[in-house]
């Protein structure tokens, strides 16, 4: 990264609050991790079963390891509109966690059947 891209980075981190420090962290991870890799050529699932009080990034990122063959970009624009209505409206954890499940699913079906 080019170092003025850094500075300025680290100056808006160093004016953010924790809270929200802590959802563009997330964030930054979730965009790291849906990076093309070796794992993407695998062509079945692995489902990670969803723990007790799980928090809708680590879902995202769950479900991201579970479905490593599907292209992250095209998720994304959902993934992030599910998670601002569970932040800004206030939805449920698990009623977002429902739909982003629901969500990879869909999409990994999709993707079978265009193999």
């Amino acid at each position: 990264m080019v170092s003025s891209t850094k500075r300025r980075l680290d100056k808006i981190t160093n004016e953010l609050d924790p809270e929200n420090f802590s959802t563009l962290l997330a964030f930054a991870e979730f965009l790291r991790d849906r990076q093309p890799d070796a794992a993407a050529e695998v062509s079945d699932p692995v489902i990670v079963p969803r723990p007790e009080n799980e928090s809708v990034i680590s879902a995202i990122r769950r479900l991201s390891r579970s479905y490593p063959m599907l292209a992250r970009d095209t998720l994304l624009n959902e993934a992030v509109s599910l998670m601002t209505r569970h932040i800004m409206s206030g939805e449920s954890a698990v009623e977002t966690i429902d739909k982003l499940e629901a969500l990879f699913s869909s999409r990994y079906q999709a993707f079978q059947a265009g193999q």
